[in-house]
């Protein structure tokens, strides 16, 4: 009853205005949106009234990860296109509870400073405990520390969930990062102390850790929002699971300096990027005690005086030659399906990943945390990340070749992602078999990149 691993089911809004972000009120086009992607990915063989019935078995644990990223969206252009939409998280749950599951957690680690609060009200937890009835909810915010940010400090509160919430996995030598280990103590991720890194990434030695509730789950269900991305130049299936990581400390983003210097936060060489560097890691190692703010504003000044010179200020790794996040982002896929609760690893995949993503109002720009909107009107649903991401790449027209995370997704490594080609993807839709190129020229639009990435992955037309 399981689909086909390289089959996407693609369910699209029939647009006769504008959506502006208030489809997601139209309860009943929402809930068709989700159904029509389960049936157009091969579900609903069991029962077309029940298509989760397929792979939810009744007294199985479910787990849904959506993208709660953060409580805001710096561009201001609303959250629509920011996160997983309660509307669709809502649409979901209906499906999941007609599965007579026996308990469903909706889990996520945003970033340190996010409230969570904010974006899982108490109004909106109790809606959702009554869409799941009879059956026992859990709403969990997965991460171990959440920093408080002031004008004047960042203050931590350290142990939200204790050790024993969590998995600790070595992938060691088969670490996608391995090949970019050395020199020792470049790995680096923005807002956060370079030196806990060190400890956790070095030749041999690459540490994560993972919330126990991944692993303990009958079944996973991942819920992204489709958007642009500065580090990985898109957000979707495979950029989500990122989110069941406990702890920043473990989360390699890019490396240490220029292309020149052997790092991969810019290209090239710039002495002042580099100053700008050395400020914001003394910031960062006095995160939540005193001398933080002189680094801090230090860096800041450096960084408008970048702008001033340069054009741009961007430090962080966000550019298309960033090498590293998509070794971190794949060794987490990795984990996820081959992973054991007690740490070890399985010689064979242990579990499948589904992906339901929402597309219906996607981001484009600065994503992922200031993207603005695209009404996009898909939703997609795959049994495999790498193929679900493959098809977002033809609905933004970009060339998943020129896209690390998407391309190396195909990759033969130890604890592969697919032993299929990407040539072996059929995507679904209106009853119809289409190829990644018709799929773009159908269905597809010119999404923006993210500045880093501008002019290198759009596709050629």
């Amino acid at each position: 009853m399981m689909p086909e691993e390289t089959r996407v089911g693609l369910a699209l809004y029939q647009r006769r205005q504008p959506m502006n972000g208030q489809v997601y009120e139209q309860t009943d086009t929402v809930s068709s949106l989700v159904r029509e992607a389960f049936a157009e990915g091969g579900l609903g063989l069991r029962n077309p009234e029940v298509p989760l019935a397929d792979i939810i078995e009744p007294g199985m644990t479910v787990l849904l990860k959506p993208n709660w990223v953060l409580q805001y969206n710096k561009s201001n252009k609303g959250m629509a296109c920011m996160v997983t939409h309660p509307r669709f998280i809502e649409a979901v749950l209906k499906e999941v509870q007609m599965t007579k599951p026996r308990r469903v957690l909706i889990a996520d680690a945003p970033i340190p400073s996010c409230v969570f609060e904010k974006l899982v009200s108490p109004e909106w937890t109790s809606r959702l405990k009554l869409i799941a009835s009879p059956y026992p909810l859990e709403i969990i915010d997965l991460r171990k520390s959440i920093y408080h940010v002031t004008r004047w400090a960042v203050k931590v509160t350290r142990g939200l969930r204790d050790m024993n919430s969590y998995v600790l996995f070595d992938l060691a030598t088969k670490s996608l990062l391995e090949p970019i280990s050395l020199p020792i103590g470049r790995f680096r991720n923005t807002s956060y102390a370079p030196d806990a890194l060190t400890k956790t990434h070095f030749p041999g030695c690459h540490q994560y850790l993972l919330c126990r509730e991944a692993f303990e789950a009958d079944i996973i269900i991942n819920l992204p929002k489709l958007k642009t991305h500065g580090k990985a130049g898109m957000t979707g299936a495979l950029k989500n699971i990122v989110g069941i990581s406990g702890d920043k400390d473990y989360l390699p983003h890019h490396r240490l300096g220029g292309t020149v210097e052997g790092g991969d936060c810019y290209e090239g060489s710039f002495p002042l990027k580099r100053l700008t560097e050395y400020f914001l890691d003394n910031a960062n190692r006095r995160i939540n005690r005193r001398g933080y703010i002189p680094w801090i504003r230090g860096a800041g000044l450096l960084l408008r005086l970048n702008n001033a010179i340069l054009g741009e200020k961007e430090i962080e790794g966000s550019w298309y030659g960033n090498d590293t996040v998509w070794r971190m982002t794949l060794d987490l896929n990795r984990l996820l399906l081959y992973g054991r609760s007690d740490g070890s690893l399985s010689a064979t995949p242990l579990r499948r990943i589904y992906s339901l993503t929402d597309g219906i109002v996607a981001g484009e720009g600065m994503g992922p945390l200031a993207p603005e909107p695209v009404e996009c009107g898909a939703v997609t649903f795959a049994s495999s990340s790498a193929f679900a991401d493959l098809a977002h790449t033809a609905l933004m027209k970009f060339d998943w070749r020129k896209i690390p995370l998407i391309r190396n997704s195909f990759q033969d490594f130890p604890y592969c992602l697919t032993t299929h080609r990407h040539v072996d993807i059929r995507i679904f839709t209106r009853g119809r078999s289409l190829s990644l190129s018709e799929l773009a020229a159908r269905y597809g639009q010119k999404f923006r990149p993210s500045n880093g990435w501008k002019q290198h992955i759009e596709m050629n037309e």
